[in-house]
This record gives C-alpha cells, sequence and structure tokens, in this order.
C-alpha cells in the first residue's frame, strides 16, 4: 500500500485516516488494541503520530485489511516475531514504492 503522505515529524489524526481510507474512530481503536502505537499527544490531547506509528499502522493495515487476519490473531503476530515479519514488512514496502515510482515514470514516457 503506497500513503500519499508528507515527509513530517508528526502527523495528525485525520491525515493519517485519510491517507489509510479509513475513518479517525479505526485508528484510535488500532490505537487501543496494538501497544505498537503510541503517538503523542499535545496538551490538548490531540494525537500526533510518528513516522514510526505510520510504519506500524501499515502493517497493520495490511495484517487486518489486506491478508484478513483478525485482531487477535494480528496481535498473535505482532508479538511471536515482531522484528522478523516488521523488517520484511518494511522491505516488501519499499520495493512496492519503488515500483510505484517506475510505473509512474513508464506513464510518463
Amino acid at each position: 500500500m503506497h500513503l500519499n503522505l508528507p515527509e513530517k515529524r508528526y502527523y495528525g489524526i485525520g491525515e493519517v485516516a485519510k491517507a489509510f481510507g479509513v475513518n479517525t474512530s479505526l485508528i484510535r481503536f488500532w490505537e487501543k488494541e496494538f501497544d505498537i502505537i503510541k503517538p503523542k499527544k499535545n496538551a490538548k490531547g490531540n494525537r500526533k503520530f510518528t513516522p514510526e506509528d505510520i510504519k506500524n499502522l501499515q502493517f497493520i493495515y495490511h495484517l487486518v485489511k489486506e491478508r484478513g487476519f483478525t485482531l487477535e490473531g494480528a496481535k498473535i503476530h505482532l508479538k511471536e516475531d515482531k522484528k522478523q515479519s516488521l523488517n520484511n514488512f518494511d522491505i516488501i514496502s519499499k520495493l512496492e514504492d519503488i515500483k510505484h515510482q517506475l510505473v509512474k515514470i513508464k506513464n510518463q514516457l
């Protein structure tokens, strides 16, 4: 999944939800369910997601929405082999991003 997010230190929950094509309530729900998502909160209580949080959300989105895991299944998958799974997902994401850029260049030619 390719996200159209600019390079920033922090992202608001609205930006994140729009990038994933989901409601903000789903992002808040996943934040409660998965302890690897820990957005910072400002004085007003607004969530600010870091690029690391975005990567974790991408992985959870991939497991739940694309691969069809249940929430419990995704939690178990994350706990069993978190580091290896995230590493593999990161590599696949980078390759998909390169593919997306190459297709974009091809279409411009």
